[in-house]
């Protein structure tokens, strides 16, 4: 059994960055009553996967959708392309057209995508965007394809791997304890030759049946099992969790031990995700 020093855990919370992702986002203000994610860019709800976890699948199968265009804040300090669906889908060229669009319109505004790095073309999108985060859910291409439902593996590494010769890039990854959780050290080995490695609990959707099977409930609601793989993996990447995560958390630790900490649950279970900002234009 391996031997956890709390104090050390501690010390890695404490000082561990915000991802550059969450900076100027109103969930790692410790003023914002009613934070809301920075606004987004929504091309399409689509996607070329089948991700087990995914949530934008289950949003478009009740209608919960958001339709394309822009969600948010007409005074943005940065803009995230897009939080549902694949944005390449309909090609790298209609992306970097949205991000030239966004900068005509808004001037100095920090363009983040997310991506799951199938379809983009890096060469095409050079370092448009300021920020490009790949989702990588597993190590070895046999995962992979159990995961995503597709044999594309070794183009999304090189894919990451082309990006972070071009701008900041965030390997992003959702730990699921069951069916990720023994690749997440190839996970982090790929990730350290980037930025960020991105670690985001699993939210868990009833909805999605083959998640339901596979996915470890008991160890995925276990706040501490979170942290503790966190802090094993910055070892060998440099590990980011959720601001808006971090944020509640250096707020425990000001009234509370570690220990009470890492012994916290937390309710896996998602609901329906729905757009919690308003729609303003497209293009």
């Amino acid at each position: 059994m391996t031997l956890i020093n709390t104090a050390e855990i501690r010390k890695f919370l404490e000082s561990l960055p915000y991802p550059e992702h969450c900076i100027n986002c109103e969930g790692t203000d410790e003023k914002a009553e009613n934070p809301v994610h920075h606004p987004s860019y929504e091309i399409t709800p689509s996607c070329n996967l089948r991700c087990i976890f995914c949530y934008s699948k289950i949003a478009e199968l009740k209608n919960k959708a958001p339709k394309p265009g822009y969600y948010g804040s007409l005074n943005p300090k940065a803009i995230t392309i897009s939080q549902y669906g694949e944005p390449f889908v309909f090609g790298t060229e209609r992306v970097v057209k949205i991000i030239r669009r966004l900068r005509e319109k808004f001037g100095e505004v920090r363009i983040d995508i997310q991506t799951n790095g199938t379809l983009l073309d890096p060469e095409i999108l050079g370092n448009e965007a300021d920020i490009v985060m790949i989702s990588l859910n597993a190590g070895s291409r046999e995962s992979y394809r159990e995961i995503t439902g597709i044999d594309c593996f070794e183009k999304v590494v090189e894919n990451i791997m082309k990006m972070s010769e071009q701008t900041y890039t965030v390997v992003r990854t959702v730990f699921i304890p069951g069916v990720n959780d023994r690749e997440l050290e190839k996970i982090a080995e790929i990730a350290s030759n980037v930025e960020e490695l991105f670690l985001q609990p699993i939210s868990i959707y009833r909805e999605n049946s083959e998640l339901m099977k596979r996915v470890d409930v008991e160890r995925a609601e276990r706040l501490g099992e979170f942290i503790k793989t966190a802090y094993r993996l910055s070892e060998i990447a440099e590990v980011r969790i959720p601001g808006c995560l971090l944020l509640n958390i250096r707020w425990f630790l000001r009234e509370h031990d570690i220990g009470d900490l890492l012994l916290i649950r937390r309710d896996a279970f998602g609901s329906v995700p729905v757009m919690q900002r308003e729609w303003q234009f497209s293009f």
